[in-house]
């Protein structure tokens, strides 16, 4: 990335919001605050809360404003660090071995120096991060780390205390330049207290419904009016029922989208039935508000709207 599409990190809080709505983000003023602090100090911002409120796309938003390079560690079950940090390109080592031999090299040592050189070096996530220019620290997004283990949390102590990994056949490699680190987890399970100590913490909750409404106009600005604020009527009462799983933000949007393609203005009770797909993502969930659930909070959403007119 060339040095021309770098920018400045926000001076102030007022700074930071604005950067975030230049993106198109919509967010209050605590998150701001915590990210604003997270930039000047050079700490590690920790984004707990339900999927789907918009966590990893702070870390999209931040490269995207600051014209830096968004590097993402998909957090998974299993992950180890040949797949999180680096490892080797053993095909390609084995060939330059055998064509070394071949040639009639004896020379070992100078051998293994070769082909464990940086050439032969896979460099994923962790290590691409650790190794950006200076002056132009990529951001770092670990997304969803509670899918991982206890293990891998343990590793990363040492890359967010020293911004440092070691490979032994290489020794450390350290960063020049931290890179801008946001963890997302959405809490299936708790991140030990060592690894949160090193962050920033903020919790990213549902909006409520004006900033919600102000999030749908800036991604859907096709909707009709009428029906967003209906939309958003509709989405905000599903959150206080006890569903197997409550739409988050981005349901929001792609229903608002769903139904601004099928061109609707307003919503009624079929056209909720028939794209609650969209909405909720388990049967049970569909099954309860499509038999008669919906229709009640779709009558006391536009009753509401109707009041306010």
């Amino acid at each position: 990335m060339s040095e021309t599409t770098q920018r400045p990190l926000p001076t102030t809080i007022d700074e930071t919001l604005s950067m975030l709505e230049a993106q198109d983000y919509v967010a209050d003023r605590s998150l701001a605050t915590v990210l604003f602090l997270s930039l000047k100090m050079r700490r590690p911002l920790f984004l707990e809360g339900e999927a789907g409120v918009g966590k990893t796309e702070i870390a999209k938003v931040i490269a995207a404003a600051l014209g830096r390079r968004l590097i993402r560690l998909q957090c998974y079950e299993g992950l180890d660090v040949s797949s999180a940090v680096y490892e080797w390109n053993y095909a390609a080592q084995m060939i330059e071995i055998r064509m070394e031999e071949a040639a009639g090299a004896v020379d070992r040592p100078a051998m293994e120096r070769n082909v464990f050189s940086e050439k032969y070096l896979i460099r994923r996530p962790v290590l691409e991060a650790l190794t950006g220019d200076d002056g132009a620290a990529p951001v770092f997004l670990i997304d969803e780390l509670d899918r991982t283990d206890e293990a891998f949390e343990a590793f990363l102590l040492e890359i967010l205390s020293d911004y440092q990994v070691t490979v032994p056949e290489l020794g450390t490699i350290k960063a020049t330049e931290p890179p801008i680190v946001i963890i997302t987890t959405n809490r299936t399970r708790e991140i030990h207290d060592a690894l949160k100590r090193r962050c920033l913490y903020h919790w990213v909750d549902y909006p409520d419904a004006e900033r919600e409404l102000e999030i749908v106009h800036r991604k859907v600005p096709d909707a009709n009016a009428r029906l967003s604020a209906e939309v958003v009527g509709f989405i905000q009462r599903l959150r206080q029922i006890d569903l197997f799983k409550a739409p988050g933000v981005a349901e929001t949007i792609d229903w608002a989208g769903a139904l601004t393609e099928l061109d609707k203005v307003a919503l009624d009770p079929e056209t909720v039935s028939d794209t609650l797909g969209v909405l909720l993502k388990y049967q049970d969930d569909i099954a309860r508000i499509g038999q008669g659930e919906g229709r009640r909070i779709l009558s006391e959403v536009k009753a509401e709207l109707a009041a306010a007119e």
